[in-house]
């Protein structure tokens, strides 16, 4: 049985990019990825194209056809935020109005990036399947054209053409991970590297709280999910479909899932090791290779950083989650006898040991205190577990009762 989508597909969607709306984006080695994992990291840079995600790839590929039949007034599509950008950059190239659904808790930051690009957006529902219903009705009005974000063979050619590029860039590469949302970006990547580089392993990897395709290969169909919650709200589809599903099943050796707390210590880790803000969705592929379910030891291999745009309250509340998992964020309760100087004294304990303390609160009216006693909360910046544990033992030192509450 013939593939749905082919190679020449792919390599004629590659043909057609402006240069302008797609890039090649570079692959950098990460000697300290490389460390961690027993096998020389390069990291494919796709969160550095133009609208931070692959998504362009497809969406300039799938606009482009549109544009050729010439009767189109309007595409409409629904994302949770990446796919929103490509179609509405796309379109914008082209002439083409664009409306875009979508979820309701869309992070404003791909929300506004959206408008930028000239498109308009509907909010509508909690789940992306939701936004997805709402965009087919407008797109069933006369002269308008649905985009989907990945139940398209143009959709999985563009996306695909990213294969081509680490055949070419990384000819001696082993092994390849890629984040799975709707399936789109891994099946377009399989079947390219399928023809041009066959030997080369095409790893997925999914949050554990919108893993459909590991359910999915179970049951030998594609599985929804009707409720997703995971901090990668790029890849938080709810399903795959016969079409990504019939070339994941055909093509991808491997998948894996992944916790919420392993995507937010990778998007730390690509932070501070290698220079790189991502996206939880984009950080996935790195969430992989780093919870050794993917055994890659003295391999070359390339984790897709494939999107880029995180809103800015949710990097605060991933590197706040990930910096209490390392023990650099702390919260120490301590009892003390509710008298003046017991802050003053406590403050020059942590001081003396280099702790910066970011927030403190009395707590009186609580049931297990003793009349005239009280609680101090801290919230305190450690260096990690060692000096954790030192500023522990130096409040117990000074006869102080201290509880660690995170």
């Amino acid at each position: 049985m013939s593939d749905p989508v082919t190679v020449t597909d792919i390599r004629r969607a590659r043909e057609r990019f402006d240069p302008d709306i797609v890039r090649e984006t570079p692959v950098e080695r990460s000697r300290s990825l490389s460390e961690m994992s027993g096998a020389d990291v390069r990291l494919k840079m796709e969160h550095l194209q133009r609208t931070g995600s692959f998504k362009t790839r497809g969406a300039s590929t799938k606009i482009a056809e549109i544009a050729d039949g010439g009767d189109t007034e309007r595409v409409v599509a629904a994302s949770a935020g990446n796919h929103a950008q490509g179609v509405a950059l796309a379109a914008s190239n082209a002439g083409i109005p664009a409306t875009v659904v979508m979820p309701e808790d869309a992070p404003q930051a791909k929300v506004d990036a959206t408008r930028g690009y000239g498109a308009e957006v509907v909010l509508r529902g909690r789940e992306f399947q939701e936004a997805v219903a709402h965009a087919r009705d407008l797109a069933s009005e006369p002269g308008s054209v649905f985009v989907h974000a990945y139940d398209d063979p143009a959709i999985v050619a563009g996306q695909g053409t990213l294969g081509l590029e680490l055949a070419e860039q990384v000819p001696d590469l082993d092994t390849v991970i890629v984040p799975i949302g709707g399936g789109g970006l891994i099946a377009g990547i399989a079947t390219a590297l399928a023809a041009v580089a066959p030997e080369v392993r095409v790893v997925g990897v999914q949050a554990e709280e919108a893993a459909t395709v590991p359910e999915s290969l179970d049951k030998g169909e594609p599985v929804d999910r009707e409720h997703t919650r995971t901090i990668a709200d790029g890849i938080a589809t709810g399903g795959v479909a016969d079409l990504t599903y019939e070339l994941i099943e055909r093509h991808v050796d491997e998948v894996v899932t992944v916790s919420d707390d392993e995507i937010a210590h990778a998007v730390l880790t690509l932070l501070q090791r290698a220079k790189q803000l991502v996206e939880g969705a984009g950080a996935a592929s790195v969430a992989g290779l780093l919870s050794g379910r993917i055994d890659v030891t003295d391999e070359t291999v390339v984790p897709l950083l494939c999107g880029g745009n995180i809103d800015m309250s949710m990097l605060d509340t991933v590197l706040e989650h990930a910096m209490t998992d390392r023990d650099q964020l702390l919260r120490l309760r301590v009892r003390i006898e509710d008298e003046p100087g017991e802050l003053s004294t406590l403050s020059t304990v942590l001081a003396d040991r280099g702790a910066n303390v970011r927030h403190v609160r009395h707590d009186r009216a609580v049931e297990d205190l003793r009349v005239g006693e009280a609680y101090l909360v801290f919230e305190v910046a450690a260096a990690g577990r060692e000096h954790a544990g030192q500023l522990l033992d130096a409040i117990r030192d000074r006869g102080y009762e201290v509880t660690r509450v995170n």
